[in-house]
């Protein structure tokens, strides 16, 4: 890639406050049926998940929730992410210290996240967004653990030890069907062999 054609990839589309203004119309128009989220510089459309994408997290929600209930767990929360919170994210799952989001708005500061989830979809753009996007604007924000349940490569990944400069500076992958633990101060095992039903 030129030095041209990598400036002009991350030129911002908008300002984060137009971002707000699109997303809070849509919302009232289509009925939930896509979400927005922004992130470097660019609107990204989540559309409205399949059945197996959902059942996926309400699996980690139950197993979470099984092993701490003294925590929370929010579908589609939206966070300002990235390094200057710049971005708009609604991730999968995001796990937090009880009422941790009691007023907050719309789009919530990371600080106190615990944990975001993603799990990968069947469109064009999920690898760029999940695998690639998201990493690095969960780690700037400083989001301790970023956890990707990937249907393609029936793997689970989990990234830890965010850095502000390149997303995060560890994972660990596991196939689907081998154990993963969410260390401290999480501490939450995860079988994922109930996984293999929820691919295509």
């Amino acid at each position: 890639m030129t030095v041209m054609a990598e400036r002009a990839s991350q030129t911002f589309q908008m300002s984060v406050e137009e971002f707000e203004r699109i997303a809070r119309f849509a919302a009232r128009e289509t009925d939930d049926a896509v979400r927005f989220e922004f992130i470097n510089g660019r609107i990204g459309v989540k559309k409205v998940a399949d059945g197996d994408h959902d059942t996926i997290v309400v699996w980690l929600t139950k197993r979470c929730m099984q092993a701490r209930p003294d925590l929370d767990i929010y579908q589609g929360r939206g966070l300002r992410v990235e390094k200057y919170r710049d971005g708009r994210a609604r991730p999968d799952a995001v796990l937090v210290p009880e009422e941790h989001f009691a007023g907050h708005g719309e789009w919530a500061d990371p600080s106190g996240v615990l944990l975001v989830a993603e799990v990968t979809s069947y469109d064009s753009d999920t690898d760029r967004r999940d695998r690639h996007e998201k990493p690095v604007a969960y780690g700037a924000a400083g989001i301790p653990f970023y956890l990707l349940v990937d249907r393609d490569a029936c793997t689970v990944t989990l990234y830890s030890e965010p850095d502000p400069g390149i997303g995060y500076g560890a994972s660990r992958t596991v196939p689907f069907g081998a154990g993963l633990l969410l260390p401290a101060p999480l501490d939450i095992d995860l079988d994922t062999e109930k996984l293999k039903q929820y691919v295509d």
